[in-house]
């Protein structure tokens, strides 16, 4: 995903807790820059600063990223030239959103959901067994077929 001109993430979105791979093909690698280092930061105040080597491709630089839990990802591309790509002073920011709780699975529902899944099936077992002897003896009982075991 293109979220900025010739900056590309490997997801849709950016969420808290997880890796993301982040590829950059801006100026610094137009101007052949044989090193490019990911300066990145969290939130309003650049909270984690860090850097990261990118490794160069034909494409251009990429890294990986492990997102911490914050509002939002700063970041910006120096060379070993100490060149700067920085959006003309404004930085890349982007928003990081929180993981959904709903999609957080509960340690109850995995106790509970072999035991659940088994009783479903036992009774669809049992609905289709009864609705098979139905099926088969009540057109006998009907037309008079149906023949009883006489015990002597």
């Amino acid at each position: 995903m293109e979220l900025v001109k010739n900056i590309f993430f490997n997801t849709d979105k950016l969420v808290e807790n997880s890796d993301i791979k982040i590829s950059y093909a801006g100026k610094l690698f137009q101007n052949n820059s044989e090193e490019v280092y990911l300066h990145y930061g969290f939130g309003i105040n650049w909270d984690n600063l860090g850097e990261l080597k990118m490794e160069k491709t034909e494409l251009g630089f990429q890294t990986t990223l492990n997102l911490k839990e914050a509002s939002t990802l700063n970041f910006c591309f120096r060379n070993n030239n100490n060149e700067w790509d920085n959006n003309d002073g404004k930085n890349y920011i982007f928003p990081i959103e929180k993981v959904e709780l709903a999609l957080v699975p509960t340690e109850d529902s995995f106790l509970d959901a072999p035991r659940k899944l088994r009783k479903t099936y036992l009774w669809s077992k049992k609905i289709r067994l009864s609705i098979y002897k139905i099926i088969t003896y009540i057109p006998k009982l009907i037309s008079g077929n149906f023949k009883r075991k006489i015990s002597e």
